[in-house]
């Protein structure tokens, strides 16, 4: 059988939003055994796209290793640099759709641009080699595994950069406020001490805190039943459009244009202050600090009785 290799080793988020594109290669390949080329903890998200047959652990750029035979056909998902091309050319694949860069001559392809949602980016790209992709196409099945807190309203404070992190005495006044429903506070590895500290500044009790206590696909689950989700720019917020899960979304440093839900969607609530600023910072960004908790409240109680009446 065929092999289709796709390069897309980074996060939650970055999987998430290549979930059209995997599945136009899908529809454009029937044939082919697809091969997604990813951190193995998203296996249970790839899964659910219907469009992966196998995940081939890769932590990052370097770490590319594909057994058995060249790939049919060798798909650069990851990024703009030269390193994702060469790792993918290590493979002999048959075919290379990827983005092209001036070290790498040989290897044509569009140009990169910087002003377009990430979503599109990957949709375009596959457009150029002639394989129609749906950008709107990000909607995923719940996960079928228990859901430890079902129908509560959800609170995330982590990100990857601290210039994405929403103030955690933010979250817990959005918390307080919110206290005649269900309230519990998630978050990734090594999330858990921000996590309590929400928590315990919002007078929760401990069985709120549910970051350590949930491997991914049970963080699905409680994303995709949840009445209400708050976060910043997360793969979580990823989580909650794929779902069609009310949300509450807090943006900056980087607009929602390139990283947001689609326009289209009522049930997501996008807060942006309109200033841009270095994602990968060491602090809060003071655009998304211009952002307040009476903001968010506005929009989650705006949501919260259609996710009731749901």
């Amino acid at each position: 059988m065929a092999v289709t290799l796709v390069l897309r080793a980074l996060g939650l988020g970055d999987l998430l939003t290549a979930v059209p594109a995997l599945r136009a290669l899908r529809a454009a390949r029937p044939g082919d055994r697809i091969v997604l080329a990813a951190p193995a903890a998203l296996t249970p998200l790839a899964e659910l796209t219907g469009a992966v047959d196998e995940v081939l652990p890769t932590s990052g750029l370097g770490e590319l290793h594909l057994p058995g035979e060249p790939p049919a056909l060798a798909v650069n998902l990851h990024g703009s640099g030269p390193e994702s091309i060469t790792d993918l050319l290590a493979t002999e694949p048959a075919e290379l759709i990827t983005h092209r860069h001036p070290d790498l001559p040989e290897v044509r392809g569009p140009a990169w641009r910087e002003d377009v949602h990430e979503v599109r980016r990957w949709c375009d790209l596959l457009g150029s080699a002639g394989i129609p992709a749906d950008p709107d196409d990000v909607g995923l099945p719940a996960p079928k595994v228990p859901n430890p807190a079902p129908g509560a309203v959800v609170l995330h404070p982590g990100a990857a950069f601290p210039s994405r992190r929403w103030p955690a005495h933010r979250f817990a006044a959005v918390a307080r406020a919110l206290a005649g429903h269900r309230v519990v506070v998630t978050g990734g590895a090594g999330e858990e001490g921000l996590a309590r500290e929400v928590a315990e500044a919002a007078g929760l009790g401990e069985d709120a805190v549910l970051a350590g206590r949930t491997d991914l696909a049970a963080l699905a689950a409680v994303i995709a039943d949840a009445a209400l989700v708050v976060c910043g720019d997360t793969g979580v917020g990823h989580l909650a459009t794929a779902f069609g899960t009310p949300s509450v979304l807090l943006f900056g440093p980087t607009p929602p244009s390139r990283w947001g839900p689609p326009v289209n969607r009522s049930r997501h609530k996008v807060l942006w202050a309109g200033r841009r600023g270095d994602p990968f910072a060491d602090r809060p960004d003071p655009g998304l600090l211009r952002l307040t908790e009476a903001e968010v409240l506005v929009a989650a109680r705006t949501l919260l009785p259609e996710a009731t009446n749901a």
